[in-house]
């Protein structure tokens, strides 16, 4: 793409605090306390109706809170209508106007505002070189792939020079291949305009590619802050531990602190230790689960006695009910002797073993497991 001209450049910090909105009984967001970095990428991460974009669209001002404020920056927009707080929002199915060209779509809110024709002209020249559509001012968006879409939609809300980028779900109407190409596009982007993004989906695998920071959100509260590594490693809560990836839940109950910052917590048939996320400090006899990511699952022989030297190693026994290939790895199901879910393990393609159901396994855990409530 062509170098940003710096004037497109702007950043914002966006604070959220005890935002709640309700829809007749249904209280959609609940007390949602959040502070976005100026020129980070967050994701707002969630299933369909946790209020997440009921989150988005209190940022952008096309919904009012029932409680709590908006920041943005030093300035409490709460109050502040939409076209007056430096925040620009990219709608689901980009809302192009297809009547009007691509120079148009992205002159329109300049239009609208009055701006000068000087300044209007310069300005939109610079937006569409900065996002790689000169050559297709005069196109009409029914003459656009979806990739260009996307950008003229971006375009039509850079050239007004937000301070805050907020787009809802803006990959979910292309086909698998494009997502994953313009997602990188996207990130990309953002970074080169310096522009704070707040991106709302329900897809985790975008979240965790895209994200600097991911807010995992469930029935209209914020179950986890973190960066996606953080998210996905050590989930604070079984939600989080279940919608971001695959997870196998181990009951368990805290026995002690390790002066790590680990803990030490007994199951049906141990001891064994447990990473703690960012912020957790369960007291010996709290119940939890210990949470283990299918790729950390390494299936042997059953005669095999794993390396459950001094007990701390989670080692299991089970038989195998099912195989999915995926390309570059294959997942068992595994029905565990002593526990009432199965669990999942991944195992590399080139690994080899080929368990059939069936077959009797012994499971053995690499690294710790973390703990989760």
């Amino acid at each position: 793409m062509a170098e940003l001209p710096a004037t497109i450049t702007a950043q914002g910090t966006v604070r959220l605090r005890g935002l709640a909105k309700s829809f007749g009984a249904v209280r959609a967001v609940q007390g949602v306390d959040l502070e976005v970095a100026p020129g980070s990428f967050t994701t707002l991460l969630g299933p369909s109706g946790c209020g997440k974009t009921t989150v988005l669209r209190m940022i952008a001002g096309f919904a009012e809170p029932d409680a709590g404020s908006v920041y943005v920056g030093s300035r409490d927009v709460t109050g502040v209508p939409p076209d007056k707080r430096r925040v620009g929002l990219v709608f689901q199915d980009y809302a192009l106007f297809p009547h009007l060209s691509v120079r148009g779509n992205v002159e329109y809110g300049l239009r609208a505002r009055k701006v000068p024709q000087g300044e209007r002209a310069e300005r939109v020249a610079r937006t569409l070189t900065a996002l790689d559509l000169t050559g297709l001012e005069d196109r009409f968006p029914h003459q656009l792939s979806g990739g260009q879409q996307q950008r003229v939609a971006l375009g039509r809300v850079m050239v007004l020079e937000p301070q805050v980028l907020l787009l809802d779900e803006p990959l979910s109407n292309l086909d698998a291949q494009l997502r994953v190409r313009l997602r990188g596009e996207l990130k990309e982007l953002q970074g080169r305009l310096g522009v704070t993004a707040i991106y709302v989906t329900h897809d985790q695998e975008e979240a965790l590619s895209l994200s600097d920071s991911v807010v995992v959100m469930d029935s209209g509260r914020v179950q986890q802050v973190g960066t996606p590594e953080e998210v996905y490693r050590l989930p604070a809560t079984t939600f989080v531990a279940r919608f971001v990836g695959q997870a196998n839940l181990l009951p368990v109950t805290v026995t002690g602190r390790e002066t790590d910052g680990r803990v030490t917590a007994r199951w049906s048939g141990g001891e064994l230790q447990l990473a703690l996320p960012i912020g957790a400090a369960p007291v010996p006899g709290t119940q939890g689960v210990a949470v283990v990511r299918p790729e950390r699952v390494a299936l042997r022989a059953p005669s095999d006695p794993g390396n459950d030297s001094g007990n701390r190693t989670l080692v299991l026994r089970g038989r195998v009910k099912a195989s999915e290939y995926f390309g570059s790895f294959r997942r068992y199901t595994v029905e565990v002797e002593g526990l009432s879910e199965r669990w999942l393990a991944d195992a590399p393609d080139t690994e080899g073993g080929d368990w059939r159901p069936g077959d009797g396994v012994s499971l053995q855990v690499t690294g710790s497991p973390s703990w989760a409530t």
